[in-house]
């Protein structure tokens, strides 16, 4: 059984599909990557290692989007300033 997900590619361009299967790769070893990086430095260093090999594979159409999401997976793992949310807010306002 494969796993599927889902990306941005349009069906025949290898590329983008090369793409986004390595952010999605990055994205689910981010665990592993925190528990063999004990410390901030190491971890923060493999990061950028990653980012940047993500970053080479990315067209330049494209590159404003790859940083914007890689920067988002950065924020849910603590490895760059952002907000991430903490709390809920009502669908509709208390009157």
């Amino acid at each position: 059984m494969t796993r599927q997900t889902m990306t941005t590619a349009t069906p025949g361009n290898d590329q983008d599909a090369a793409l986004d299967r390595a952010i999605a790769e990055l994205e689910g070893a981010m665990a592993d990557l925190q528990l063999k990086h004990r410390d901030l430095f190491a971890f923060a260093n493999a990061w950028a290692e990653r980012h940047d090999a993500v970053m080479r594979l990315a067209p330049p159409h494209r590159a404003e989007e790859v940083r914007a999401r890689l920067r988002r997976i950065a924020i849910r793992w603590g490895l760059a300033d952002g907000v991430r949310m903490t709390r809920q807010f009502p669908a509709l306002r208390q009157s």
